[in-house]
């Protein structure tokens, strides 16, 4: 089991073991709203908090700060920063979680004052987000435990506002099961995960949700379908590769928008005969997060039913050192038949990809998005807490960064450089798959990966930083992070929106 989002009654809130308040501050006094009870676990509630009281028990402006009032024998009640406006959603995912870490293991009330949020649906479902990612722990999964999410007004939350809520709660709760159900692979060993395994996970997942259908090739499916890229990573392996391709048509008939989505799946990643040193491979079960993504992000538009298709393609295999393994030197031929020279065998995802992009575009996408933990450069440039975005229009990079803005899940638009192509080109293929060494490596593998794109208008997200966490930090939990699943939805929602208009 795990913690479960709902909505509550405040009389029934008030009887949950924590009961969470968020504050506002102006001027350095918190302020509670208005339509908060005055009386909760016994304690008699004033309206402000001044400047001198909040110093003194850790109470800060920073959103998701808080102090817990310990009561015995009745509810204990947690204070928590909003910062300085109820209108900010990853303040409410902050405070999501901070009212989980005060209730410890026990469910938790949060008191949510609707009268001065401009969008109920959206700070609920942040909330509601904040609260269930933050549960996540792979290693000691909670009991059957609640985050209660109370509605308040002056008097009463109008029906519209009441129903707003309802729906943003039912929505966070949705996409942060589908997140955490990304996790969970992301963080299960690699010795528990090979190809076949994943791909079963993924098979059974999906079989249960609506508008879906799911193919899961074998490596026979995979050699007759021309897979030069994913066999020859793969080959090293006594594991053999596997391919997912799932459907996503809520309108059958219908000309809906479509998107296809391709996620790099490398189970584990020894590097290959570019073998990586033992501290390097130690993280590598993780590197299967762009096929969790994806895969978890066409899950949770089947459950919202966003009006949108989705193709949504995952290569997986492991990269290892066997007998067979490709050697340095040699050239792969990809599924649309060019050619690539394999100087680095630890550069594998842009191999595997390649051969997902090729599928993606015969699957005739508006556009296409792809994920992956791709480049050690991403990791340099930017950082753990923020991803790489390369975007073939700008049309494009525009929707993922108001997704970005919407998602909490911070990107940052590199540059597609034009000379750049040089440090690819091979003597013996149509390209290689590395540069420069030590030069735009995060670049090099954004334009071989556009090469297969077929001109299409296309986003790559190059993840290696934020898709894994050293250390837990508010709402984002120690380990797999699933980094970009939301933002995907996010993105998935804006186009549907605008098809709809």
């Amino acid at each position: 089991m795990s913690r479960t989002a709902r909505l509550s009654a405040p009389v029934e809130g008030a009887q949950q073991p924590t009961a969470a308040v968020p504050v506002v501050f102006g001027d350095g006094v918190a302020v509670v709203a208005e339509s908060v009870p005055t009386t909760l676990g016994g304690y008699d509630l004033p309206r402000t908090f001044s400047r001198e009281w909040c110093a003194q028990q850790g109470l800060k402006e920073e959103p998701g700060s808080s102090v817990l009032l310990r009561s015995i024998g009745e509810a204990n009640v947690a204070l928590i920063s909003l910062g300085a406006s109820y209108n900010n959603l990853e303040s409410f995912r902050l405070a999501g979680a901070a009212a989980v870490a005060n209730a410890g293991e026990g469910s938790v009330a949060f008191f949510l004052p609707t009268d001065g949020i401009e969008d109920p649906h959206a700070a609920a479902q942040a909330l509601v987000e904040g609260a269930l990612l933050a549960s996540y722990n792979y290693k000691k999964p909670l009991g059957d435990v609640t985050f209660d999410v109370v509605p308040l007004g002056t008097p009463l939350p109008s029906v519209d506002t009441h129903n707003e809520v309802t729906e943003g709660v039912a929505r966070g709760a949705i996409v942060a099961e589908g997140v955490n159900w990304a996790k969970r692979l992301i963080d299960t060993p690699a010795g528990h995960l090979a190809p076949k395994d994943l791909a079963k996970h993924v098979l059974k997942r999906l079989e249960e949700d609506p508008y879906v259908r799911v193919e899961v090739w074998n490596e026979a499916k995979i050699k007759e379908e021309g897979l030069g890229g994913l066999l020859g990573v793969g080959q090293g392996s006594g594991q053999p590769t596997r391919l997912v391709y799932a459907m996503y048509d809520p309108q059958p008939g219908t000309p809906l928008a479509h998107v296809a989505l391709v996620g790099k799946g490398v189970t584990f990643d020894s590097g290959g005969l570019s073998i990586k040193s033992g501290e390097g491979m130690m993280t590598m079960k993780t590197d299967m997060t762009g096929a969790a993504v994806v895969m978890a992000a066409l899950s949770i538009a089947s459950q919202l039913k966003i009006p949108v298709r989705i193709t949504a393609i995952a290569p997986m295999a492991e990269n290892m050192t066997g007998e067979k393994a490709t050697k340095p030197g040699d050239v792969l031929t990809i599924r649309n038949g060019m050619t690539i020279e394999v100087l680095n065998t630890d550069a594998e995802g842009r191999l595997i990809l390649a051969d997902g992009l090729s599928l993606a575009v015969e699957a005739d996408p508006d556009a296409i998005v792809d994920v992956a933990t791709l480049t050690g450069a991403q990791a340099v440039a930017l950082g753990d807490e923020v991803g790489a975005l390369f975007a073939s229009t700008d049309e494009l990079a525009d929707y993922f960064s108001a997704a970005s803005a919407r998602s909490g899940e911070q990107l940052w638009r590199m540059p597609l450089v034009r000379n750049y192509e040089s440090h690819i080109e091979s003597d013996v293929a149509d390209m290689k798959n590395i540069g420069k060494p030590q030069r735009a490596g995060a670049i090099s593998a954004a334009l071989l990966l556009r090469r297969f794109t077929d001109g299409r208008p296309w986003v790559h997200l190059d993840i290696a930083g934020p898709g894994r966490a050293e250390q837990s930090r508010g709402y984002t939990t120690k380990g797999a992070t699933a980094f970009s699943a939301r933002t995907i939805v996010e993105f998935l929602s804006a186009v549907a929106e605008v098809e709809e208009d």
